[in-house]
């Protein structure tokens, strides 16, 4: 089976689109697949990443929309791929139609129901606030994929499954990550609260398409007690070393899920508040507010300070935080995508 990924990234987009994409990707080249990623925009760490997983790349010209579509139906058809996975919100009830009328096969992931009506052949929806009626205007050969059990992690996890957290008395080690771009760099802002406290170690991930990494080594450098990687590629040994995270709600909440580390998250946009306050709400996480500044609830470098000595001191609240989130997540996810994708 081959794939055409449909799926964009910037600065200002993020990464999560294309590397949850990847994630499938990883999977399908496991089962002997061939992945294809069309893309209208990109940064040039993602470019890499994806030129060493060997994962063929090509290029979208046309304006999102029905031109865009057109490209991406012609794609999938010079290189004969089964199925088109569109992954961004900018892809609307047309965009599937288009595809649909084309006679392709269609993954459409999504995160927040943003379409007006769906008509892919199956929708992905990972998050554990995901239910059918967010889908209500569907047609009826849609089938829904929703909630943790479809989650999208990438092959460097797949050794994780099963693995168990022991949680330490009194935690020490905290993992700062605010995702792939983070343009407004809240990652700086997360790091002078976490400067204030003592014996601590704290390692600090920027990802590939982070514009402030500079600054970002500059701040770090002034503190012995921090560590600054970028690009890193062993997360979940990261995340297995850590005995809490201070993250943005995005997609690596679940990667921290399977991990069973304990998280306090912050919502650097919009579609992140929901991922944030249903963690909080079924327990395996605590929300502490959002980074954007004209936001009422914008949380404090105090406040972020003041909620990470109180859990790194409650071994009962991290073991609490810890179990709660493993239950949500198993790992499995990408195999059962493509399990539904083989059944048609």
């Amino acid at each position: 089976m081959n794939l055409l990924f449909r799926a964009d990234a910037s600065v200002q987009i993020g990464t999560g689109h294309v590397m949850r994409c990847l994630a499938l990707a990883q999977a399908l080249q496991d089962a002997g697949g061939q992945p294809l990623f069309a893309m209208a925009q990109t940064t040039p760490s993602l470019d890499a990443r994806l030129a060493s997983e060997g994962c063929q790349q090509c290029s979208i010209s046309a304006e999102c929309g029905i031109a865009d579509a057109v490209q991406t139906i012609a794609l999938a058809e010079k290189h004969r791929c089964n199925w088109i996975v569109v992954d961004g919100y900018q892809f609307d009830a047309d965009y599937q139609n288009a595809l649909k009328r084309a006679r392709c096969k269609v993954l459409f992931l999504d995160d927040y129901g943003h379409a007006a009506r769906y008509s892919a052949d199956l929708v992905l929806n990972q998050n554990a606030y995901a239910s059918p009626e967010m889908y209500a205007a569907r047609e009826s050969q849609v089938r829904l994929l929703l909630g943790p059990r479809y989650c999208l992690l990438r092959r460097e996890f797949n050794s994780w499954r099963g693995w168990r957290r022991k949680i330490a008395p009194a935690g020490k080690h905290i993992l700062v990550t605010m995702g792939g771009s983070d343009p407004d760099n809240f990652t700086a802002a997360v790091c002078d609260a976490l400067g204030q406290l003592a014996n601590v170690s704290v390692t600090v991930v920027a990802g590939g398409s982070n514009p402030h990494f500079e600054s970002l080594r500059e701040l770090v450098s002034r503190r012995s007690s921090f560590v600054l990687l970028k690009s890193a590629g062993n997360m979940p040994e990261l995340m297995a070393q850590a005995d809490v995270a201070v993250a943005g709600a995005g997609t690596t909440c679940w990667e921290m899920c399977l991990l069973q580390l304990p998280m306090l998250l912050i919502d650097l946009v919009n579609n992140q508040e929901p991922i944030a306050k249903v963690l909080q709400e079924r327990g395996a996480a605590i929300h502490l507010g959002t980074a954007q500044l004209k936001a009422g609830n914008r949380v404090t470098k105090n406040e972020i300070a003041e909620r990470v000595v109180n859990l790194l001191a409650s071994q009962t609240e991290r073991a609490g935080l810890s179990q709660r989130s493993g239950e949500l997540v198993d790992g499995r996810g990408t195999e059962r995508v493509l399990e539904e994708m083989t059944r048609g």
